[in-house]
């Protein structure tokens, strides 16, 4: 992964979808909103949020330094997680998704620097 940490704009995109249980197909409404945290050992760092368009993918833009800082605890690889919210309250949270490796994940497209699609979640809001 290039690193960008100079660079205070978004030089991240992280994309997924979430999946309504039962239903069959995306997540969607004005009432929803998702967040992604990293987790840390102290604090978790917010790295930004998205609504769901109408076939339930979310797009979240951040610097890749929201997620590595200068800490004692230096973190290489992030831990994700997303938090879902309606009319915000949470609603759902993911299983975190431990010491991710961005190199793999990643596809650059040029004008939004590095993409990483952490794929689809199956959520029970109810």
């Amino acid at each position: 992964m290039n690193d960008f940490t100079l660079n205070k704009e978004p030089d991240l995109v992280v994309t997924a979808r979430f999946i309504e249980k039962g239903k069959d197909k995306g997540l969607f409404g004005d009432d929803y909103t998702v967040r992604l945290y990293d987790r840390d050992i102290a604090d978790d760092d917010f790295l930004g949020e998205s609504r769901l368009d109408a076939e339930g993918h979310i797009r979240i833009a951040f610097a890749h330094d929201a997620f590595v800082n200068e800490s004692a605890f230096t973190e290489t690889r992030p831990d994700f997680y997303f938090i879902i919210l309606k009319n915000g309250a949470p609603v759902f949270t993911s299983k975190v998704l431990e010491d991710l490796s961005l190199k793999d994940l990643e596809q650059f497209k040029m004008g939004e620097g590095e993409v990483i699609d952490l794929g689809s979640f199956l959520v029970d809001v109810e």
